[in-house]
């Protein structure tokens, strides 16, 4: 007997939250330069490497770990790590908006954080639309 509902193509085709993965890769490679623009800066501009900027790009890449191994179990069907997704990017959504605000950070920092505000707004909303339309 086979099971009709496995054979069957989801919305998405195999590749289920391909958007969410292709953001995540974005924005795991927008940390990483980052970090590299701080490390530049830190050496010739360090009024523009300040004490927040370091302390918000080594929390932000705590996050480009942890959100790809979630996403990884999430792709493999585990509907709790799809959740975790959801809520890491929606949380990081709320914190980049925030301290985009705040004087405390160079104004390229700042840019930095809405890029990266926006791409977890992406993420947030493919995973709502996986869970609403797919399940």
């Amino acid at each position: 007997m086979v099971n009709a509902s496995s054979s069957r193509p989801t919305p998405q085709g195999d590749r289920p939250l391909a958007l969410t993965a292709a953001l995540v890769r974005i924005y795991v490679a927008l940390v990483a330069l980052t970090l590299v623009a701080l490390v530049v800066l830190g050496v010739t501009a360090p009024e523009q490497a300040t004490a927040h900027a370091w302390g918000h790009a080594l929390v932000v890449a705590v996050f480009a770990v942890v959100l790809p191994l979630r996403l990884r179990r999430a792709r493999a069907g585990d509907r709790g790590a799809v959740r975790a997704v959801g809520i890491v990017a929606a949380v990081l959504f709320l914190v980049n908006v925030v301290e985009a605000m705040l004087p405390a950070f160079p104004g390229w920092m700042r840019v930095d954080m809405l890029v990266t505000a926006l791409l977890m707004l992406g993420v947030v909303l493919d995973v709502v639309r996986w869970a609403v339309r797919d399940h």
